[in-house]
């Protein structure tokens, strides 16, 4: 146990503690000191640009991958998924993986939002806007903790290439999409989205480690 636990603080806890203070000072940069250097002066205008692009078929599209990124959403998938994983691997191993990457994302998405206070862009809002700063995207990076976990666990279990490729198109392409529907909505800026694909990075950490048990 005791090994289980050191091993998790060293492939967890550190990381996620060391990339919050990379995420916190990141914002700082972006909305307090390089807020008037380009490309941070053009996003307003990309923001308005995307706004003033509106059409009732890209707005069904972008309420889909929203939705795929939805707090609820995400929570049932990760059940579903490494309860799946247990099942058929009879093993802890890949779903507690999958949950650790998933909830150290929000954790660090949540703790950066308390830190970093940015409004939403001066748009109209498709969604309601949460009680959260703009910085970093909540649903992207719940995105690419998910959807890039799920997709790296069927690639390391399919064994033919072309497997491997297809899963990782589909499910690569999830989060890309919502990143980018959650511009068009208007509820981020672009740098918002574009920091949101490093929130569950060290997390990775974990994957082939010994850290988990294997039955």
């Amino acid at each position: 146990m005791s090994d289980f636990a050191g091993q998790v603080v060293k492939r967890v806890l550190v990381p996620v503690a060391l990339l919050l203070a990379f995420m916190v000072l990141l914002g700082v940069l972006v909305t307090r000191v390089l807020d008037r250097v380009w490309p941070f002066t053009v996003e307003d205008a990309v923001n308005r640009d995307l706004a003033a692009d509106r059409t009732g078929g890209w707005n069904d599209v972008s309420l889909v991958f929203s939705t795929l990124a939805s707090t609820q959403v995400i929570v049932l998938v990760t059940a579903v998924a490494a309860l799946v994983l247990r099942l058929v691997l009879h093993r802890w191993r890949e779903p507690l993986f999958l949950c650790a990457a998933v909830s150290a994302q929000a954790l660090v998405f949540l703790l950066t939002t308390m830190a970093i206070d940015r409004r939403r862009p001066a748009v109209e809002q498709m969604d309601v806007s949460p009680p959260t700063s703009s910085f970093p995207s909540g649903h992207t990076s719940a995105a690419v903790a998910l959807y890039v976990g799920i997709a790296l666990l069927l690639a390391l279990r399919v064994g033919s290439t072309a497997g491997k490729v297809t899963w990782w198109a589909l499910l690569v392409l999830v989060p890309v999409g919502v990143a980018l529907t959650r511009m068009y909505r208007g509820m981020h800026h672009p740098s918002d989205v574009v920091a949101s694909f490093v929130t569950a990075a060290p997390v990775w950490r974990s994957w082939p480690g010994r850290c988990w048990t294997e039955h």
